[in-house]
């Protein structure tokens, strides 16, 4: 190669790296509307329910006005694969979770997009933790007798969930793969039915969110016997870990994260992250997020990454083991 063509792509190469801080202080632009794809129906969880804590108060740091787009359908798949096709120009995002970033890659034969490819992690906004409720019924006072009970009783336990593929059932599979217990898997259409099941006996466990089954622990109606993050839920500390309770190298939470198209550039996802790391730092917006049982996250795009990629691995290890699969 001559001298003249290395020269003219130095330059453009220069130019891109000049032009990178002044996209990021020129963006949002005044009057454009940034949108935030969600994959659920409005007002259906928690990670609807984040998101639109989330655009409130990037609407207000950033002075621009932040849409959420619920975009529900195939377990989130429709939500990502629309946010998958919108241009990285600093205007799209997904807000998503375990299922849509890590999850259906291993549980769907044919996917319309790849997580991996078709995204890049901003951050990790909040974390979500599950609990190990049992019904009254089950022998077992703490997690110790109930690892027990269940593995003397083979086949004889059930454990319920929301449906095929979500983080209640894959939990369940990681419960019965961690400890050796042999449980049934019973697929509901949501959480209240299941919860209903469960007082009244019809399944013996979940591995729900709190808020899901604090009404019913409080009228001792259930027993909760472990918390699936490393440490305590501080509006019921007396429920341990699994860790504490005798599990070892068990987690399960349900966290949510911010994602881009690919081209979206990287000074603007540099801005978005400073923004929401310091969103999240904020005394107000976070004990918002624990007041509804959630543990604000933040960190940098690269350990976003990193974890999701993680996330991927494990969750796609339990899948197989267990032999899920849907079209």
């Amino acid at each position: 190669m001559s001298r003249r063509p290395l020269l003219a792509a130095a330059l453009a190469a220069l130019a891109t790296l000049a032009a990178a801080p002044a996209l990021a202080q020129d963006w949002p632009q005044p009057g454009k509307t940034i949108q935030l794809v969600v994959p659920a129906p409005g007002g259906s969880g928690t990670g609807d329910t984040i998101a639109r804590v989330l655009a409130e108060e990037l609407q207000s740091r950033l002075k621009t006005t932040f849409v959420v787009d619920n975009k529900a359908g195939a377990n989130g798949n429709i939500g990502a694969s629309a946010a998958a096709a919108t241009p990285g120009d600093g205007y799209h995002f997904l807000f998503s979770w375990a299922g849509t970033l890590a999850v259906n890659k291993a549980l769907y034969k044919n996917l319309p997009f790849d997580a991996q490819k078709d995204f890049v992690p901003i951050l990790l906004v909040a974390d979500v933790p599950n609990i190990l409720v049992v019904n009254n019924d089950i022998p077992a006072r703490d997690l110790a007798e109930f690892e027990r009970y269940a593995k003397a009783n083979p086949g004889k336990l059930n454990f319920g969930s929301q449906g095929v593929g979500t983080t209640p059932h894959l939990t369940g599979e990681l419960f019965a793969r961690v400890t050796g217990a042999k449980l049934t898997h019973v697929p509901y259409r949501g959480t209240a039915q299941a919860v209903n099941d469960l007082v009244a006996g019809n399944v013996d466990m979940l591995f729900f969110q709190l808020d899901s089954v604090r009404e019913q622990y409080r009228a001792n109606k259930v027993k909760m016997l472990a918390v699936t993050t490393a440490v305590r839920i501080a509006s019921v500390p007396e429920v341990p870990t699994m860790e504490e309770a005798g599990v070892k190298d068990f987690r399960s939470d349900s966290w949510n994260a911010l994602a881009a198209p690919p081209k979206t550039p990287a000074a603007i996802i540099a801005k978005l992250n400073d923004a929401i790391n310091a969103v999240l730092k904020e005394p107000e917006a976070a004990e918002h997020l624990r007041s509804m049982n959630m543990t604000p996250v933040g960190g940098a795009p690269d350990a976003a990454k990193i974890f999701i990629r993680q996330e991927t691995e494990r969750w796609g290890d339990v899948i197989r083991a267990a032999k899920i699969s849907l079209d």
